[in-house]
């Protein structure tokens, strides 16, 4: 499984430690960033590409401001369900019922801790199935 991780420029300084948190824990971690990515839609369209490229195994973290702009353009592509997030049960519950596959979150709302800590959530969070699959296909066929 890969994380892949991508800001605006808001969001760099807290993208930056993410990587750094995640690659110490073990994870591999792709940064499509790059200082052209000025505005949070390049990075949501490169994160979603990504993920796109191995949506089984494939998960994706967009930083901007607030959360909100990357959650919108990530949320417009087929077979991505994107949550915006600002606390760390809701990481675990939305891959565990949802089976998230991309997640946003405001680096002018949250602190580092608990940017951390969502990451982690997310990032070993697993997908329950079962019940919840219906939803999931409910929500993969509305693109």
């Amino acid at each position: 499984m890969k994380i892949v991780i991508g800001a605006s420029i808001e969001g760099v300084e807290l993208k930056n430690e993410l990587v750094s948190e995640l690659r110490k824990s073990g994870f591999e971690v792709l940064d499509v960033s790059n200082e052209g990515d000025k505005d949070f839609y390049d990075a949501s369209i490169k994160v979603t590409n990504e993920v796109l490229k191995d949506i089984n195994n494939n998960k994706g973290i967009i930083i901007d401001e607030f959360g909100s702009g990357s959650f919108m353009v990530a949320d417009k592509f087929k077979y991505i369900i994107c949550a915006q997030l600002n606390d760390e049960h809701s990481a675990k519950m939305t891959r565990d019922h949802n089976n998230a596959n991309v997640i946003t979150m405001g680096s002018g709302v949250i602190g580092s801790d608990v940017a951390k800590r969502i990451a982690h959530r997310f990032a070993e969070a697993k997908y329950s199935g079962g019940r919840h699959q219906i939803r999931v296909d409910m929500l993969n066929k509305m693109c």
